[in-house]
C-alpha cells in the first residue's frame, strides 16, 4: 500500500513538473509577443483578422445563396431608382401647375 502511494506520488510530481514546464513556455512565448508588437500593432491585428474573417463568411454565405443575394441587389436598385420610376407612372400636368402656382406667389407682391 505504501508503494502504492509513492509511486502516485512520483506520478504527480510529474505531472505537477509538465505542467509547471508547459506554463513557463506559455508565459515565454506571450511576452515575447508582446515585446515584438506594440499595442497599435496588436490592435490592428486583432481588427484585420477579424474583418478578413467576416469577409470570408460573408462570401462562403453569398456563394451559397445566390438567388438571395440577387434579390436583395435587385432591391436596392429598385429603392434607388425608385424616383424616376414613379415619375413615370405621376401625371406631369399636375407638376406643371404646382411650379406655375409657385411661380406667381414669388411675383405677386405680398
Amino acid at each position: 500500500m505504501n508503494d502504492e502511494l509513492g509511486l502516485r506520488l512520483k506520478e504527480d510530481r510529474l505531472l505537477r513538473n509538465a505542467a509547471l514546464a508547459l506554463l513557463k513556455a506559455d508565459v515565454a512565448n506571450l511576452r515575447a509577443d508582446l515585446a515584438g508588437k506594440g499595442f497599435g500593432e496588436r490592435i490592428v491585428d486583432r481588427i484585420s483578422e477579424g474583418a478578413v474573417d467576416i469577409f470570408e463568411e460573408a462570401v462562403e454565405l453569398a456563394d451559397s445563396n445566390r438567388g438571395v443575394l440577387a434579390a436583395l441587389i435587385g432591391a436596392v436598385l429598385l429603392w434607388f431608382a425608385r424616383n424616376p420610376i414613379l415619375a413615370l407612372f405621376t401625371d406631369d400636368d399636375l407638376g406643371d401647375e404646382d411650379e406655375e402656382d409657385s411661380d406667381r406667389a414669388e411675383t405677386e407682391p405680398a
